[in-house]
């Protein structure tokens, strides 16, 4: 089951979504929210897995709310503009619905999220089973990452690029470094510095500040010299 939530501060909108919500079985409406600053107070009081959000709102936009989330659930944006898709996506938002919304576009969009989710569930309750691959976004779809063919990954502030031993071009996409720590096997990859991840297969020579993947060479930063020992099993040359 999701617990969701209904932002807009149309009250013709809100009931529209409840409605809909109402139809399917895995969804559960906890609050209905004529502003943001409303959805706030809801989410400090219980967890929220996915926002149906409006964009043009009154004091904060929804894409203001998106960008205040320290924590983000999953969000499907309704909205009557389509010019902000490109922001919305940027944001990492699930799904961009343009009103007036059919039934059927609304179903697909939460069949998204509760697909997203049931990855998510299926690796927190088998730890120690990762299925090999990933999904992140760009250009408006899930590109499928295998992790065997990540070499090593880079930090762009708000983006990664994921670097992979094809001769295809690097993956770029909005996610934060801890995020991408988290996706993959941590037997597999290690974070050796704040702005690199690599995979401990394509190490082949380390220095106490450097470590080598055949030409390339990366730094290790001074707080992860400890990992780095426990990898090689010396303290460093």
């Amino acid at each position: 089951m999701l617990k969701c939530i209904a932002i807009d501060d149309e009250d013709l909108a809100l009931e529209l979504l409840e409605d809909n919500i109402g139809q399917i079985p895995y969804l559960k409406l906890v609050a209905k929210c004529s502003n943001a600053l409303e959805a706030v107070q809801v989410m400090q009081q219980q967890p929220v897995d996915l926002i149906f959000l409006d964009i043009q709102m009154p004091g904060l936009t929804g894409l203001q709310f998106i960008q205040s989330l320290a924590v983000k659930p999953m969000i499907i944006l309704i909205t009557a503009y389509e010019k902000y898709a490109l922001q919305g996506f940027n944001l990492d938002v699930t799904d961009y619905l343009v009103k007036p919304v059919s039934f059927d576009r609304f179903l697909k969009a939460c069949n998204k999220a509760w697909e997203l989710h049931e990855l998510k569930t299926a690796k927190t309750k088998e730890p120690g089973n990762h299925p090999g691959y990933f999904f992140v976004n760009v250009d408006y779809k899930l590109l499928k990452v295998v992790t065997d063919d990540i070499v090593w990954v880079e930090g762009l502030k708000d983006y990664v690029k994921i670097h992979l031993k094809s001769p295809a071009r690097p993956i770029v996409t909005r996610m934060s470094m801890k995020a991408m720590e988290e996706e993959l096997p941590k037997a597999s990859f290690l974070r050796i510095h704040k702005s690199y991840i690599v995979s401990i297969a394509h190490i082949t020579a380390v220095m106490k500040n450097s470590v080598f993947m055949g030409e390339l060479e990366l730094p290790v930063g001074e707080n992860y010299r400890d990992e780095m020992a426990a990898l090689t099993g010396k303290a460093g040359q």
